[in-house]
């Protein structure tokens, strides 16, 4: 998705604390579940550099993986049933467990944060594989709902876990198709498969061009970008619901007046001659993307600037897709005043957070902060934005 959780249940939106180190996360899965650990996972978040709201309409997206990442302890059991743990929604404590036996998976079983990782327990079923029981125990340092993919990192974990556990060796790309339907089909975000791509499939130092039409992906060096730094507005949001899916429907309607099979075949004369308001805006905001996606990347080759792709792709989302709102734009508008390359917002939108490039941390911070005083707001958080590697095991 171009969005992520993010698709979290409001109940569940928790500010997470730092990850715990994986050995210590071991060793609270050994005191919870009464025997010890047989390995600790983790998936990365992702920012998305540019191309935003193109990967359901076949078209171009430039992610990284963070060095940000949601961690989950595991061990096997003797017995088809999964016991989950989440250091998140446990703000005094311990954390209580949502236990379910994998034969009772279904639409509204079970509800809340735990309905990700067992989704990959129902999808890895769904596709064949022999799924054992299993106790997990999560802990993230992936803000929720914040745009930057705390959903497929956290899929991307237990996918990865339990891949190895199994003994399955599925594979990284079919890993993917795994976690989607796990968000999709099983908790019901209306997503594409950017944040899996970008958290499964990513390479450290680099970011990866996805191109959604053939599934064939890239990796794009990320050297002499000058520094780059997430800002998370606070405002947080829930694709599973509302306005993500609205614009997608647009897209779909505005290819189809257009009697194409998606607007990656769409330009930009088409559009203006059989399209009007607001289908004709997102059709644009979709050509237009695509169409910096690949500026960008051929600048990133050069070694030359993109700031203004950024600046661009903001303006298109706020304007075209009507995305954006008042915090982002605020945070945007901040940091290039306060000499930013270039800044948009990232993720699904309606809320999360933005990427500045250019700033180091400490000016990104200030300027966001002096922003969103106004609004009744402070940055949840203001960090570099590091690329880098994929889900995987880590002990």
């Amino acid at each position: 998705m171009t969005g992520d959780p993010s698709g979290t249940p409001p109940a569940d939106r928790l500010a997470p604390g730092p990850a715990l180190a994986p050995g210590a996360l071991a060793d609270e899965l050994r005191r919870l579940a009464g025997a010890p650990a047989d390995g600790v996972w983790q998936g990365p978040g992702r920012v998305n550099l540019i191309g935003e709201h193109t990967d359901y309409n076949a078209g171009l997206a430039l992610p990284f993986a963070l060095d940000r990442r949601t961690l989950v302890a595991v061990r096997r059991r003797p017995d088809r049933r999964w016991r989950c743990w989440s250091r998140q929604h446990a703000p005094e404590g311990d954390p209580e467990a949502v236990e379910v036996d994998l034969a009772d998976l279904g639409p509204d079983r079970p509800e809340g944060w735990a309905r990700y990782v067992l989704g990959v327990a129902w999808a890895l079923t769904a596709a064949g594989a022999e799924v054992p029981g299993l106790d997990l125990l999560v802990d993230s340092a992936v803000p929720l709902g914040s745009g930057l993919s705390s959903s497929a990192a956290l899929t991307a974990a237990v996918a990865v876990a339990t891949d190895g556990l199994a003994g399955a060796d599925l594979g990284a790309e079919a890993l993917v198709g795994i976690c989607h339907d796990a968000e999709s089909r099983f908790v019901g975000a209306p997503t594409g498969t950017l944040d899996q791509r970008a958290v499964l499939l990513s390479r450290a130092g680099h970011a990866l061009l996805i191109d959604f039409a053939t599934g064939g992906t890239e990796t794009v060096p990320l050297r002499g970008t000058g520094p780059l730094v997430v800002v998370d507005t606070g405002v947080r949001h829930d694709h599973a619901t509302g306005e993500y899916g609205a614009r997608r429907a647009d897209c779909e309607a505005a290819a189809a007046t257009l009697g194409l099979p998606d607007l990656r075949s769409a330009d930009l004369a088409s559009i203006d001659a059989h399209l009007s308001g607001r289908l004709a805006a997102r059709a644009r905001h979709v050509v237009t993307e695509n169409a910096r996606v690949v500026a960008t990347v051929d600048r990133l080759r050069a070694g030359e600037g993109i700031g203004d792709l950024l600046d661009a792709s903001h303006r298109s989302l706020r304007d075209d897709f009507e995305v954006s709102c008042p915090e982002l734009d605020a945070v945007v508008d901040a940091a290039r005043r306060a000499g930013a390359e270039g800044a948009r917002m990232t993720g699904g939108g309606f809320g999360g957070s933005a990427i500045v490039l250019g700033l180091s941390v400490e000016v990104a911070r200030v300027a966001a902060t002096e922003a969103l005083a106004p609004l009744g707001r402070v940055p949840a958080a203001v960090f570099a934005a590091v690329p880098s590697g994929p889900a995987g095991r880590v002990s």
